[in-house]
Parts: C-alpha cells; sequence; structure tokens
C-alpha cells in the first residue's frame, strides 16, 4: 500500500501559480509540471498537460500495458498527445503563444519504479538516508555541467540556470527520458518543480524525508521550508513512500 502527500503553493513573490500536479492513486501515477510563458499561459500549459496525461491514462488503462518496452511507447505516445495539446492551444490564442511546460510522472508498479520528464522538474529516490537524482535536468546550465565546463556550485548560482532546452510545448515534436529502477520497502519518491531544490539542498531534502514519516506533513513541511529559504519561484512537492 503506498502512501502519499502533494502541496503546491506559489511561493513568497510569484503572483499566481504556474505549477500542476496531479495523482492517480487507482493506476498509481503522479505527475508534476512547471509551466513557462506570458500572461498567466503558463499555468494553462502546465494544467493542459497534466489534465491531458490523466485522460490518457483513464481511457488507456497503464495496469493492461504488458510489458516494459510496450510501456515506454505508452508514454511517448501519452506525451506526444500533450505536446500538441498545448502546441494547439499556443497557436490558437496569441495569449498564450510562446507558452510550455515541464513535466515528470513517475509510475510504480509492485517492486518497479518508473519515471518519465521532459525539462528540469525533478524525481528524487530517497532510501536509507540517502538521496538519489533520478531524472536528469534538460537545461542549458545542466549541460555546461555535464561536461565539466561549470561546477555544480556555479551551476547553482548561474544566471541562466532556468534556461530549458526540453519542453511540452516547446517543439512538435517531444523527447523524454524514461527511467525504470527497483524499489525497497520503505523508500521514498519525490517529485517536484525547481522552486523546490533550487531554494533546498539535496542535503536538506533527504533530512527531511527522513525526519517525516507522513506523506501529507512531508510535503507541507518541504513547501514550507523552501518558502523559508526564499520561496522565489512557485512550489510543488509530490511524496510517494513505497
Amino acid at each position: 500500500m503506498l502512501s502519499t502527500g502533494f502541496k503546491t503553493d506559489r511561493g513568497r513573490y510569484r503572483d499566481n501559480n504556474e505549477d500542476s500536479l496531479f495523482v492517480l492513486p487507482n493506476q498509481q501515477m503522479y505527475m508534476v509540471a512547471d509551466g513557462v510563458g506570458g500572461n498567466r499561459s503558463g499555468e494553462v500549459a502546465s494544467r493542459t498537460a497534466v489534465s491531458f496525461v490523466a485522460s490518457y491514462a483513464d481511457s488507456h488503462p497503464i495496469t493492461e500495458v504488458p510489458n516494459e518496452e510496450q510501456l515506454q511507447l505508452y508514454f511517448l505516445d501519452c506525451l506526444s498527445g500533450a505536446n500538441e495539446a498545448v502546441c494547439r492551444l499556443a497557436t490558437e490564442n496569441k495569449s498564450n503563444d510562446g507558452m510550455a511546460t515541464t513535466l515528470v510522472i513517475a509510475y510504480i508498479n509492485e517492486d518497479k519504479g518508473y519515471v518519465v520528464n521532459v525539462g528540469d522538474s525533478r524525481a528524487y529516490l530517497v532510501r536509507n538516508g540517502e538521496i538519489l537524482q533520478i531524472t536528469q535536468d534538460h537545461t542549458y546550465v545542466n549541460e555546461l555541467l555535464m561536461q565539466g565546463t561549470i561546477t555544480p556550485e556555479e551551476a547553482r548560482r548561474h544566471p541562466e540556470r532556468n534556461m530549458i532546452t526540453r519542453a511540452i510545448g516547446g517543439e512538435k515534436t517531444v523527447r523524454p527520458d524514461f527511467f525504470r529502477f527497483d524499489l525497497k520497502q520503505g523508500d521514498v519518491i519525490l517529485l517536484c518543480t525547481d522552486g523546490l531544490f533550487g531554494e533546498l539542498t539535496d542535503e536538506v531534502i533527504c533530512a527531511t524525508v527522513e525526519e517525516e514519516p507522513s506523506m501529507h506533513r512531508l510535503a507541507a513541511r518541504l513547501v514550507e521550508q523552501a518558502n523559508l529559504h526564499g520561496g522565489k519561484d512557485n512550489i510543488s512537492v509530490v511524496c510517494i513512500r513505497i
């Protein structure tokens, strides 16, 4: 039996919340999105993406996917549809021009975890007092980091650290990453937007997970800490304990 908690907050300085999240406990699917775009269109993009995925999962139950190869095709088809939906809304309404969104999805199938992502919203795995970032940020700064051009500390302070290189609605085609990992009882999976990890270090996130057994309280505490550390962006988190 999975235990889950989630929370989203506009932060201390933003006028509106462009993050969206959605949980599908019956299918053990969970998602977080962070929209970008002017005139509040970022929230339109993120809401459109998670709503499309939820609708897709409702009409195409993931529990009926027979194997891992088909599962990757399932998510590619699903995210391609979400991409088309966001692109179509951006074309139909000038106020939505240029909008896009990150998206990270987790699916739990018994002792296996699967994560799909586009953009820089992250998935973490916390186990036995250690934290592992499952996803790789699709950002310009992360490309510099992987090339060894800058250090991790420089990456955290880089003025262009929020420049994403892949997004739902950013291009006509979508290129998601797909991750599979084994799960153990007691593991905690976190899905979050950059409003969380932009304010809190991995060490602080991990320590908070270790201290808080309730996933509802954990989500609330993480958001509260992010606000206390600055709260410069919208903050969203989904917490799942195996």
